[in-house]
């Protein structure tokens, strides 16, 4: 059956709009008043009823508490490690990953965040994306490793934790798609400032770029269907205001000359909104996804100058935008605060932007400069875990921060900010400050201090 397509920036009635920008966390806490509600009529005034058939009597059971501060999610996109404990059909990875994956089951994300490098799934144009083509499981190259069947297994793996929370009655996690990496065939020859060794993966898509890039939307709808994963939330690229997601970011190196980068992502999110318009069903777009840079040079757009250049019609596209925000510790952190800049540039948009809610999709501590080489010791790691507590304080206390998205749970090596090392063999403070504020937020309790979080 075709469902009714919701797109998150619909004219209908205040009420409905109002409902599709609550979180689905409170979505659910909604459904689990309505159903005791509902067994309460049931009973009658009296708080119990006995059973006439067997005497038993059944007294009513409390809803659960309403979620407390953002959602958390995290990047993972390693389906050994997304598989729901003891579920992996891989003897290969029992042993590896089995403890690393009972952590990340136990954090509970509500939203867990994959990455889709069309590059690497489809380097030739008359081949279809291979969503299911092997992986070899590493992290850049460090173990453990063990082959998986790419995106489909990581839908695979999702779908089981989802069994089980189900089974659990609590929320199961949502897949949330970020779009990035032009192949060499979709890509426009180079012009404008770009820097040294750029690459075709970097560049704007060209016409047949456009059509590749709608068919690898509908493909990825039919990988969901198959996997019986609904598939909600759609980025259409990832860091657009970055040179090395999308170059040039100018026609000319200096940083007076417009920026390219908003027409291009307009380009994208447009063709993204039509495809899953087409599909049916509900979907949201996560519009962003932008590197938090609060000034222009000749290689890169701050976020107030990509906002302010975008159509009208793209920023009415979603009610939902997101940044990427890392606990820095060096001065340049004393800067714009990634989410103050966000929610600025949006009020300027007028109405539509003024009622965006915002998702920090990347967030992390690692050295005192976010992507660099951790310092060796312990006390490093846990100063980094207070910076990013700090951060978790302000969002926690913004009505308008909806969801907090750790990048990501095993380190990446080319970005060391991960919950647990690359190896899976350290576990980091940042892991015990997501577990506990999970805890704390799905049980409606208020979250400890910011050394609590990290001891």
């Amino acid at each position: 059956m075709r469902l009714r397509l919701v797109l998150p920036r619909s004219r209908g009635r205040a009420g409905l709009r109002s409902l599709r920008r609550a979180s689905p966390l409170a979505a659910f806490a909604l459904l689990a008043v309505l159903a005791q509600l509902a067994a309460l009529s049931l009973a009658g005034c009296g708080g119990s009823r006995a059973s006439k058939t067997t005497g038993v009597s059944y007294a009513p059971t409390l809803p659960a508490p309403a979620p407390r501060g953002p959602a958390f999610g995290l990047t993972e996109d390693n389906a050994d490690l997304l598989w729901s404990p003891g579920a992996s059909p891989s003897s290969a990875s029992a042993s590896a990953f089995e403890a690393a994956r009972q952590r990340l089951t136990a954090l509970h994300p509500r939203y867990v965040r994959l990455l889709v490098d069309w590059a690497a799934l489809q380097p030739e144009a008359d081949r279809a994306p291979s969503l299911q083509g092997p992986v070899d499981g590493c992290a850049r190259s460090v173990g453990p490793c063990a082959p998986y069947a790419g995106l489909r297994e990581e839908l695979a793996a999702i779908a089981s934790q989802q069994r089980a929370a189900a089974a659990e009655g609590r929320p199961g996690y949502e897949v949330v798609l970020d779009v990035f990496g032009t192949p060499a065939w979709a890509a426009r020859p180079a012009s404008g400032c770009e820097l040294g060794a750029t690459l075709a993966f970097s560049r704007p898509i060209n016409a047949a770029g456009v059509a590749g890039y709608r068919a690898l939307v509908r493909s990825l709808l039919a990988l969901g269907a198959s996997s019986g994963v609904a598939l909600r939330w759609w980025s259409p690229w990832n860091e657009p205001n970055d040179p090395v997601f999308l170059s040039p970011q100018r026609p000319a190196c200096t940083p007076a000359a417009p920026s390219l980068a908003p027409a291009v992502y307009a380009q994208l999110a447009q063709a993204m909104a039509g495809e899953l318009s087409a599909e049916g069903g509900v979907h949201h777009l996560l519009l962003g996804e932008l590197n938090a840079f609060a000034t222009d040079s000749p290689h890169r757009t701050s976020v107030a100058a990509f906002v302010a250049a975008l159509p009208a019609s793209v920023v009415c596209l979603s009610d939902t935008w997101s940044i990427h925000a890392y606990a820095s510790r060096t001065r340049a952190s004393s800067g714009p605060d990634p989410v103050a800049m966000l929610a600025a540039a949006l009020d300027a948009r007028g109405a539509c932007g003024a009622r965006a809610s915002i998702w920090i999709t990347e967030a992390g501590a690692g050295a005192r400069h976010p992507g660099r080489p951790r310092p060796p010791g312990a006390e490093d790691a846990h100063a980094g875990c207070l910076a990013l507590a700090a951060q978790l304080d302000r969002w926690a206390a913004d009505p308008r921060v909806r969801a907090v998205l750790q990048y990501s749970f095993r380190e990446d090596p080319a970005f060391p900010v991960g919950l647990l090392s690359a190896d899976l063999a350290h576990v980091y403070p940042a892991y015990r400050l997501w577990l506990r504020y999970a805890r704390a937020s799905a049980q409606g309790r208020p979250v400890p201090a910011q050394a609590a979080l990290c001891a």
